[in-house]
């Protein structure tokens, strides 16, 4: 008779009891054997490290008994072991607090019982941390959200594979794919963005991958893949195969469709190299592929290795970059809060106490501010509208739409197909007017658009680099008898076209649109953008409109006799020629209406470092647009006084009031350090200017909320957002990076980074 070997029965879960009350330990520990899990139980935390040490528990229970057994600190120390840091806790604490209960989970327990426990809920827990253990984050070994494996994974594989080629010859690849327009978009749609993109490309990845190919993907949006038993011959082959799958894949988020362009850098194991040089010829290769854009893979050779930049000189150029702008900041700072604290300090000393009259300057500038922006909302309250219909049959129409398509490469085909989308009754015409460094592959797509539509027509503008650029040369092209402007991230709503023509055929030469954000959930940025585009383009605008009685076209959504265009034309020397060329346009006598309802869907930016580099440079261009034509605006014979004045407060004070708007520090800064006076603060008229100033804030929130679009009203935290946020951080940050401008001007730095809209993080573009 033959024995069968005895079974490998799996052991039971041990779990560490610590619990200083004799009885209570007793009664738990037996609890727990009777669910057939084995105790170690310990009265005190020494005693539990010393279990610790001597055999790995697979859960611990732990109470908040003090002085004996201080649970939370307990939490805390097991954390910080990395031994034993993954080990389920859960805490039996009494009932406290809800403070006690936050300080257990930032310890780290991972779960928490009151006293008296209820036993069946305590062996319930226990289950369930025992079936699905926690795991520290850094210590993950797929990513929660995408199901592949993390960056850090995948080198314990890789070594072993490395070790393994070593001794038998085979030969390992290590492939490294990257996004160009990847890092722009997760500027634009927020780091959400990642894993959706990264859950498509592993679909497609894993159907070209060999049997024991391993992929992961790092927090950086690159996808590693380590190929054993693979020739570069065959390498390359599929890595061919995957670009080409990718480049036809059409990638969606949130109802948004993208393409995307793929680079993949390829290296080759060799005996000597170890983990680290290997990932950094992948890294070399896939850098050298990107600069290029031609889709095709790139093998790592010495030649590779001499035509691409080293990472030092990078890393300083790039550390360069970023300390411009926090010096600038400093700078700024310096001009306008140290520099005239000082001053009024020492003239204070000579006996020349010029305080009280900067003072009275700096509270009379805010107040002429302030009645102006509740001018401007109490006159949006009732826009003008356009004559209810158009004076004259449809005419034909174009639509001009400007583009930097590395920027815009994923989104331009979806922003196009909407377009041709648009009920126009006469005819719509729509151009691409695009300038590209390089060939990209969006472009086929483009021709492809082309033959299937002859309403479309792309442009390559050879040798453009800006935007003014790109929209005269399609001028050369249009057809309509008016033609609208866009940016390449723009949805006009259907009958945009129909209602710009009610305004264009009754004696308007052009019209400006009302520009809403469409992904507020984005960020918080995104969001904070939302709201201040209803405040400029709902409140402020048609404000202004009627308070100047005349209107300013923005850059996008707005729609012009096609005659005046081509007279006026956009001048690319400006870095904002849309305002610009509105100007003008003014000052040449003719008119510019603003409509708060003939709206455009645009993407606002997702970061506080894109919308910087966009306010920046937004700021800048207005003031070049000011120091050319305030003089203009004055002189001219074709403006009347109220228009005249206009010209002042929208050109002249919008440049002077963010240098005065800090004043008040300086000076409360002064009377409160160096000044040897007493202060009342309570003297009514300073109560009320205060009062009356500070409450810009509210009113511009509730001007923005009663004139929103009707699915934007319906956020109203974002208008408690907005007027929070704003009123504390967004204005100053704005005022101050309006006199950064400035500085930026007179140092003739006209180099600027395009917003980001959809591919590295930015990119220089001369105006």
């Amino acid at each position: 008779m033959t024995l069968s070997p005895p079974l490998d029965l799996p052991a039971a879960p041990l779990i560490l009891v610590v619990e200083p009350d004799r009885e209570e330990c007793e009664q738990l520990s037996a609890a727990l054997r009777a669910e057939a899990f084995e105790v170690q139980s310990a009265s005190d935390a020494q005693r539990a490290f010393d279990l610790l040490r001597e055999q790995r528990p697979d859960l611990i229970v732990t109470t908040c008994a003090r002085p004996h057994v201080d649970g939370v600190d307990f939490t805390r120390r097991v954390r910080q072991d990395p031994v034993v840091e993954d080990v389920p806790i859960i805490l039996v604490m009494h009932k406290e607090g809800m403070q006690d209960v936050i300080r257990a989970l930032d310890a780290g327990a991972d779960d928490f019982v009151s006293r008296p426990y209820n036993l069946p809920e305590l062996m319930a827990r226990i289950r369930v941390k025992l079936a699905r253990p926690p795991v520290p984050a850094r210590r993950l070994t797929r990513d929660r959200r995408t199901g592949i494996l993390t960056g850090q994974a995948l080198l314990a594989p890789m070594e072993r594979e490395m070790e393994r080629a070593r001794i038998t010859g085979d030969s390992l690849m290590l492939g490294l794919l990257v996004f160009e327009e990847l890092p722009r978009l997760r500027e634009r749609y927020g780091a959400q963005l990642d894993s959706v993109i990264a859950r498509q490309t592993l679909d497609v990845l894993r159907e070209l991958a060999g049997a024991l190919t391993l992929l992961s993907h790092n927090g950086r949006g690159q996808f590693h893949v380590l190929a054993p038993n693979t020739t570069p011959e065959e390498a390359m082959n599929r890595a061919r195969g995957a670009i080409q799958r990718l480049v036809d894949h059409e990638f969606t988020y949130r109802g948004d469709r993208l393409r995307l362009t793929p680079s993949i850098g390829l290296a080759q194991y060799r005996p000597g190299l170890d983990a680290e040089h290997l990932v950094g010829r992948a890294e070399t290769a896939a850098r050298y592929a990107a600069a290029h854009l031609d889709l095709q893979p790139v093998l790592y050779n010495a030649q590779v290795h001499s035509r691409i930049q080293g990472p030092s000189q990078k890393r300083f150029a790039n550390l360069r970059e970023r300390l411009r702008l926090p010096t600038q900041i400093v700078v700024v700072n310096l001009l306008l809060v140290v520099i005239p604290f000082l001053l009024y300090s020492l003239l204070g000393r000579l006996g020349h106490d010029i305080s009280g009259a900067a003072y009275i300057a700096v509270v009379a500038s805010l107040l002429i501010t302030a009645l102006f922006i509740l001018i401007e909302g109490f006159l949006a309250l009732n826009p003008t509208q356009p004559p209810e219909q158009p004076a004259s049959p449809y005419p034909p129409a174009s639509a001009i739409i400007a583009a930097y398509l590395p920027n815009e490469a994923a989104t331009v085909v979806e922003t196009l197909e909407a377009f041709l989308r648009i009920d126009y009754p006469a005819g719509l015409q729509v151009i691409l007017a695009y300038n590209t460094p390089r060939d990209l592959p969006v472009e086929t797509a483009l021709q492809d658009l082309a033959r299937r539509d002859p309403r479309f027509l792309p442009l390559r503008v050879a040798g453009s680099t800006s935007k003014a650029q790109n929209v005269n040369a399609a001028l050369a092209e249009v057809t309509g008898q008016f033609t609208a402007v866009f940016d390449a991230d723009h949805h006009p709503d259907a009958d945009s076209f129909r209602r710009a023509w009610r305004w264009l055929s009754n004696g308007w030469d052009v019209v400006q649109g009302h520009c809403f954000i469409r992904n507020g959930d984005e960020s918080w940025v995104a969001r904070l953008v939302a709201v201040e585009f209803e405040s400029i383009y709902a409140v402020s605008h048609p404000g202004r409109a009627k308070m100047h009685r005349f209107g300013i076209f923005g850059g996008s959504n707005g729609y012009w006799n096609t005659r005046l265009l081509r007279k006026i034309r956009m001048h690319g020397s400006m870095l904002t020629e849309d305002i610009d060329s509105a100007l003008r346009t003014v000052e040449a006598g003719y008119k510019i209406a603003n409509d708060p309802y003939l709206i455009s869907r645009e993407l606002a930016p997702a970061t506080l470092g894109a919308l910087t580099n966009q306010r920046l440079r937004w700021a800048q261009g207005w003031f070049q647009v000011s120091l050319k034509h305030l003089p203009l605006g004055l002189r001219s014979k074709h403006l009347s006084l109220r228009q005249k004045l206009g010209f002042f407060h929208l050109l002249g004070w919008r440049e002077f009031y963010p240098i005065l708007s800090v004043q008040m520090f300086p000076i409360i800064g002064y009377w409160l350090l160096a000044a040897d006076r007493d202060v009342d603060w309570t003297i009514p008229i300073f109560v009320l200017t205060s009062v009356f100033t500070l409450s810009v804030g509210p009113w511009q929130a509730l001007f923005a909320y009663l004139r929103a679009e009707p699915t934007l009203r319906r956020r109203r935290s974002w208008f408690w957002f907005y007027l929070v946020v704003g009123s504390v951080f967004y204005t100053p940050y704005k005022n101050l990076l309006a006199v950064v401008a400035q500085i930026k001007e007179v140092r003739r730095e006209r180099a600027w980074k395009v917003t980001p809209r959809s591919g590295p993080a930015a990119q220089d573009k001369p105006s």
